[in-house]
């Protein structure tokens, strides 16, 4: 049993109940569409989004900035071992081992990325240490862990029992077939406008599960697994990285706000783009979340099955993502 906060959604009437409270929509969640501008403001991919918030909304709401809240935030996945996609506790790849990847990008696109890192449980801020401590924007495998530890960071074993025996359990067929909605859970990320208008985003993950040693998905690749420009709006990416990867996603879809499409309009349009390219997308789940300088937000998916975390001065509530099929 997760020792995260509980909640129900009630689609229907556009509820959600969080902790002995009821917080109403203002019309059913899978048919927002467009989120109304405020600041600050945050949203964040999947239900895991939901704690997440939470501590970016700490800072957030006592006017820090939205680089602080989205490191913060998404450090709270990071370390849940029951959050079974992020950091610790993560499913593993086919030899055993957690491998994580993250990205985070600031208001001035300034940018850090670890990916292959292993070891280490909270590569977000190791990847905010490559953004503002060193030349370059990414590390990776070994060179990310040395330079973490040189950072202070603590070397420590990822793997729970109870991921290892899934990873047991696989290891007898040995059938690699993610199931979108399931293994694709795969990342949380998160954007933020805190209260001087300034946008910042993050982007975290264990990655694909059973996925091949050495596999490196979107997520830690600024423009495809996330976005961010403080003039236009930010966006990132969750479901099949190499789907991602190929579109250059998140990218796509800031550039389609740039062309004056609403958040969720840009995703859509960057969802369909992708299955444009795809000759079946039967098994496939790609969904985008975006956010704009007006405090707009917007998601969209491929499949029914996606949702999004939102908290801003109203309180906090899970969205469904319109989908395509």
């Amino acid at each position: 049993m997760s020792t995260r906060r509980k909640f129900i959604k009630i689609s229907a009437i556009g509820a959600t109940f969080l902790s002995g409270g009821f917080q109403f929509a203002s019309a059913f969640a899978g048919s927002v569409k467009q989120g109304k501008g405020s600041k600050p403001i945050v949203i964040s991919t999947w239900d895991h989004g939901i704690p997440a918030n939470e501590a970016a909304w700490k800072i957030l709401s006592k006017n820090g900035s939205a680089l602080d809240a989205v490191e913060a935030g998404v450090r709270v996945p990071e370390a849940d071992p029951n959050v079974r996609t992020v950091g610790y506790g993560g499913y593993p790849d086919r030899e055993g081992k957690v491998t994580l990847d993250a990205c985070i990008m600031d208001k001035d696109s300034n940018c850090g990325s670890v990916a292959f890192l292993q070891n280490i449980k909270h590569p977000i801020s190791v990847a905010r240490k490559v953004m503002e401590d060193t030349p370059h924007v990414m590390l990776v495998g070994e060179g990310a862990l040395q330079f973490a530890l040189s950072k202070g960071f603590k070397k420590e074993n990822l793997l729970t029992p109870e991921s290892e025996k899934d990873w047991k359990n696989w290891l007898k067929e040995s059938k690699y077939k993610p199931v979108i909605n399931i293994e694709n859970h795969d990342t949380i990320g998160m954007l933020a406008l805190d209260a001087n208008g300034d946008l910042a985003g993050a982007c975290t993950t264990s990655g694909a599960s059973f996925k091949m040693h050495g596999r490196v998905g979107d997520s830690p690749i600024i423009g495809a697994g996330l976005f961010v420009d403080n003039e236009v709006g930010a966006a990132t990416a969750t479901g099949l990285g190499e789907a991602v990867i190929r579109m250059v996603g998140s990218h796509l879809v800031v550039e389609l706000m740039r062309q004056g499409n609403s958040p969720e309009d840009a995703c859509r349009l960057a969802v369909e783009r992708i299955i444009s390219k795809q000759k079946d997308v039967k098994d496939l789940q790609v969904g985008f979340i975006a956010l704009n300088k007006n405090g707009e937000y917007g998601g969209f998916c491929i499949h029914k099955g996606f949702n999004y975390a939102l908290q801003d001065k109203s309180g906090t509530k899970l969205l469904d993502g319109k989908s395509k099929f």
